[in-house]
């Protein structure tokens, strides 16, 4: 074969995956976006330089479309963090701090990129990051590159795996190395 005809082939077979991709991120977001409600057990661990093991909490993560997000967390201290629309509650013992995340805009990518993933809102997830998509709509991956040159600072790429319209894991990695990593499984009942 003629290296052109090389050439061509290489470049439809690889507009051909491209447009798979696309329409497997479609799928995906389609998916996400008609479930209402979720809720799925975690384990977080966050991964710093100045500690020997990761520090390790665990409890229940509960979505409520369009934009409320539960995260109660059990082990090792109760704590629970509502988010309802812009305005994060958070909970500890007997106290509460309410915060309006207008206030806070370097927290704003970390939680949209939660929130508008089970809300399967691409156009929201573009408006922040630059999407890589792989794998299907049964097992897919989607990295996020922040597009803002001051988040860059704090967030180098976010990575949620999925099943479905379940998200398994959420890795977040900062320039410095150091990281989070949540697992998720299906809520089990008490």
């Amino acid at each position: 074969m003629k290296p052109a005809v090389i050439a061509v082939c290489a470049l439809l077979l690889g507009s051909a995956a491209a447009g798979a991709a696309e329409d497997a991120l479609d799928g995906v977001m389609r998916s996400l976006a008609a479930r209402r409600h979720g809720e799925a057990d975690f384990i977080e661990q966050q991964f710093l330089a100045l500690l020997k093991r990761p520090l390790e909490s665990s409890g229940t993560l509960i979505y409520d479309a369009p934009d409320r997000l539960q995260k109660i967390t059990r082990e090792p201290r109760a704590e629970t963090l509502l988010l309802e629309g812009d305005v994060l509650t958070v909970r500890r013992g007997h106290r509460s701090r309410v915060l309006d995340l207008k206030t806070y805009p370097q927290l704003l990518p970390f939680i949209g990129s939660l929130r508008a993933t089970l809300a399967g809102d691409r156009a929201q997830l573009e408006s922040m990051f630059r999407l890589e998509f792989s794998g299907s709509v049964a097992h897919w991956t989607l990295r996020l590159t922040p597009l803002d040159a001051e988040l860059q600072q704090a967030v180098s790429r976010i990575q949620i795996d999925g099943t479905g319209n379940d998200l398994s894991r959420v890795e977040i990695r900062q320039p410095d190395g150091d990281r989070s990593l949540m697992t998720l499984r299906p809520h089990a009942a008490p």
